[in-house]
């Protein structure tokens, strides 16, 4: 009879311990519901208007543009120091490619140690898992980094799959935004989709309403990124009207230019298209100098062609120098292509190790950094008035 009393009174115990843990549970939901309520509104709000988007992108409904259109001003700070020298981040390693297979976390936060050394902002081509990934580790490590998020668009005439790839990335890019927006500063919709010589070119109504999308859903400057032999032209101004600034690309090497007049024709051909857009912010979305190229492949377009200055480490090293003064001297936010070689490029294992594509990186593969960075260094270390 003793036992079963205490039984009875351990169980009753037992009872109660768990309905003070259960109505405790019930406070902090009822608690946390009231406290974080416009979030949790702000949330259904964003996923309603997301599948309304979604349904919008699959028909052939047209998103009128905005009225009136207020400019966001794309201005790269953290902390008060402006962080516009900046890079390219493409974070595939040896037998890793996009949509394939991508990096692991440790992978990333190797990644990310080496860039916020050098550079608090990066650019990043498509919204994706790898993406959300980087998201992810900058802000679990708190690493002091923003990023121009990249939509990866291609030209979907005729193809059902690739349009829907096109609308996968678009909501992808707008939900990212509202979840990282500590972190995302701008998102760039498009990458060198309208310029004639593009693999990827697409309809430019097309490119119009993705953009169109974007911009009408998320709060941070929105553009496209294109060639500057596209934004140097006439047809490029009714996209340049759509968007907040105009990212370029302006590269010396594949232009045929030499490192003696690589950084005055990169200038002169900013300052041209400043001329023709004088209503828009220009940054430099992609410029740099590669270590290696394929000088037998030849042709319309290919690299042993159109090269003509000097490649190699040397020559990365002085492009590296000049364009860090021009930076500094016009106070152009400028993104280096690119921080790490990329052997998944050029075609990757099929194509020949020395090909351009898989050398422009100021970081070898294996993430050792080049001669030509480390020599970049030292020249700003021992020039007091130059800063890297």
């Amino acid at each position: 009879m003793l036992q079963s009393a205490k039984f009875k009174h351990e169980k009753v115990r037992i009872i109660r311990m768990n309905i003070k843990i259960y109505l405790s549970f019930l406070l902090f939901a009822l608690f946390f519901a009231c406290t974080h309520k416009d979030s949790l509104v702000d949330i259904e709000a964003q996923e309603k208007a997301l599948h309304t988007l979604k349904g919008v992108l699959d028909s052939a409904q047209t998103i009128q543009r905005e009225e009136p259109f207020i400019l966001r001003r794309f201005n790269p700070n953290l902390n008060g120091k402006w962080i516009g020298n900046a890079v390219s981040y493409g974070c595939y390693r040896k037998g890793q490619h996009p949509g394939q297979k991508g990096p692991s976390k440790e992978e990333i936060i190797q990644d990310l140690d080496i860039i916020s050394e050098y550079w608090n902002l990066v650019r990043v081509y498509n919204a994706d898992d790898d993406t959300e990934h980087i998201l992810e580790v900058i802000r679990e490590k708190d690493f002091p980094i923003k990023m121009m998020l990249g939509v990866w668009l291609a030209k979907e005439n005729d193809d059902a799959g690739q349009k829907q790839r096109n609308i996968e990335n678009v909501l992808r890019a707008i939900s990212l935004s509202y979840a990282y927006k500590d972190i995302i500063i701008a998102i760039n919709v498009g990458n060198e989709t309208q310029v004639d010589w593009s693999g990827h070119r697409m309809q430019k109504e097309n490119l119009l309403r993705y953009i169109r999308a974007v911009r009408q859903n998320v709060s941070v400057p929105v553009t496209t990124a294109d060639d500057y032999n596209f934004w140097n032209k006439e047809n490029s101004r009714d996209v340049a009207v759509e968007i907040d600034f105009i990212a370029t690309h302006i590269h010396p090497v594949w232009n045929g230019k030499t490192l003696q007049n690589a950084i005055a024709w990169q200038d002169s051909t900013f300052k041209d298209l400043q001329k023709r857009h004088p209503e828009r912010q220009i940054i430099l979305a992609e410029t740099g100098w590669a270590t290696d190229y394929n000088a037998d492949k030849n042709g319309p377009g290919e690299e042993g062609t159109l090269v003509k200055g000097a490649i190699g480490l040397a020559a990365q090293e002085k492009y590296l120098v000049d364009l860090k003064q021009w930076i500094s001297k016009n106070k152009i936010t400028t993104f280096l292509f690119e921080a790490f070689d990329e052997p998944w490029k050029g075609g990757g294992d099929n194509s020949a190790a020395n090909d351009m594509e898989k050398h422009w990186g100021v970081f070898y593969e294996n993430r050792t950094a080049k001669e030509s960075f480390k020599n970049y260094l030292e020249y700003s270390k021992n020039n007091p008035d130059y800063r890297p």
